[in-house]
C-alpha cells in the first residue's frame, strides 16, 4: 500500500491489514510515532528510567505520576503563554525548586 506523509513524500507500507485503506494506515503510523515521542520525552525528562517498585501497582503509580507531571507542565506552559519548551520549563523548575515560586514564574515569563 502507498500513502503520503505530511511533506508529500510517498511512503510504502507493508502490512497484513487489508481491511484498512492506505490513508488509515498512515494515520495509525503517525499516531503511533507521536505516542513513541511522548514516552521518549517522559523517559528522558521525568526520570521514568528507574522503577522504584516491582509490583504492577508500583509501576502503574510511577507512570501515572510521570503523566501527571507532564500534564502539569503543559498547563503551566499554556497558562503563562510561554514560548519556552517543556524541557526548559522543567529545568527551571528543578533549579528554582526550593526558592519562592515568584522567582520561577518570573524566569518563565522572560523571553
Amino acid at each position: 500500500m502507498e500513502t503520503f506523509d505530511s511533506d508529500g513524500n510517498r511512503i510504502r507500507i507493508i502490512t497484513n491489514r487489508f481491511d484498512l485503506n492506505p490513508e488509515e494506515l498512515g494515520d495509525i503510523y503517525r499516531s503511533r510515532w507521536a505516542i513513541e515521542l511522548f514516552f521518549k520525552w517522559i523517559k528522558q525528562r521525568l526520570t521514568l528510567k528507574h522503577l522504584y517498585g516491582t509490583s504492577p501497582e508500583a509501576v502503574e503509580n510511577q507512570v501515572y505520576l510521570a503523566l501527571i507531571s507532564y500534564c502539569l507542565l503543559i498547563l503551566i506552559q499554556l497558562e503563562m503563554k510561554s514560548k519556552h519548551s517543556l524541557t526548559q520549563i522543567y529545568r527551571w523548575l528543578r533549579v528554582f525548586l526550593w526558592k519562592p515560586s515568584t522567582v520561577w514564574v518570573e524566569r518563565i515569563q522572560r523571553e
